[in-house]
């Protein structure tokens, strides 16, 4: 009796030791904090809006154009949040455009990621002649104004659509990635555990990508989520001055843009104010689940 009372004692101190999982540790942290809770269900409830909405909706039919019902108010001709000047549902194109603009700032940041990550993982390792190279590169590219330079692109490219938008927003936005992670490379290459790596005969390849890289991704998920509103932010102005999505494809960008009309400001709010409210939504939840990331990747390191 007394040796099954020591087993069973050892195997609750051995759960004690674990630390709890980095998922555990999130969502503690998201949920510890009210604001960061409601931030978090906000963005459920939207992606579901937008993203399984949009799955009830024909893209062809939305954009349609119906002149009778142009500058249908509130709730008139069965219309929720009334029409635009061409007769089209502004709640449709809502669900529509929240989606194009959500996955574009999706695409761009996945695409900014990756660059950034493999940049600024070889910089910060290899250091030297390499890291000055590189860095130099970033430094050429960051000094760019990147707004005139993405409008010109737009202009003069042609079979323009939604893919080439993302590349071109993301032909910038690595630029800050690679600095941010060459920062934390900087500070884990001389770590015991990358210098054991080396001396065991591990290639610098292994070393990055399965020693270095996990010690880093409480940093990148971070990285990640603030990266997607300032990116969907982008495309949004974008397209609200005439240069982003192509005129067909809806975005928040385009809805906004009703608001360069004084007439629309004052006589149609319908037209910009929906589009405006779900965009200050969508960022600012975020960066309240970003700050609960943050905090989380503090207290995993803590009880680490």
């Amino acid at each position: 009796m007394m040796a099954l009372f020591t087993v069973g004692k050892k195997k609750q101190d051995d759960r004690a030791q674990i630390p709890p999982s980095a998922l555990k540790i999130t969502f503690r942290e998201i949920f510890k904090s009210k604001a960061a809770t409601i931030a978090f269900c906000t963005i459920v409830v939207i992606l579901l809006l937008t993203f399984g909405g949009s799955l009830f909706l024909d893209s062809s039919k939305v954009t349609e154009m119906h002149i009778l019902e142009s500058y249908a108010g509130w709730g008139q001709n069965g219309h929720l949040l009334g029409t635009d000047d061409g007769g089209r549902d502004i709640l449709n194109l809502l669900i529509m455009g929240g989606r194009n603009s959500i996955m574009i700032g999706l695409l761009v940041t996945l695409f900014c990621e990756l660059v950034g990550l493999i940049v600024g993982l070889v910089a910060g390792y290899y250091g030297g002649t390499t890291d000055s190279i590189i860095m130099r590169i970033v430094d050429f590219v960051q000094i760019l104004p990147q707004m005139p330079i993405l409008i010109v692109l737009v202009t003069v490219l042609p079979n323009y659509n939604a893919m080439t938008l993302v590349l071109l927003i993301s032909m910038f936005g690595w630029t800050g990635e690679a600095r941010y992670y060459r920062s934390f490379i900087l500070s884990q290459r001389e770590r015991d555990y990358v210098l054991a790596s080396k001396t065991s005969g591990s290639s610098n390849t292994k070393i990055m990508f399965r020693e270095i890289l996990p010690n880093i991704a409480s940093m990148i998920i971070i990285d990640v989520v603030l990266s997607v509103s300032g990116n969907i932010g982008i495309e949004t102005a974008l397209s609200f001055i005439g240069y982003g999505l192509p005129n067909k494809i809806p975005s928040l960008g385009t809805l906004i843009g009703f608001a360069n009309d004084p007439v629309n400001i004052i006589d149609r709010p319908w037209l910009w104010l929906p589009a405006t409210v779900l965009l200050l939504v969508i960022c600012l939840s975020i960066n309240y689940v970003g700050q609960a990331l943050q905090k989380a990747g503090d207290a995993r390191q803590r009880e680490n």
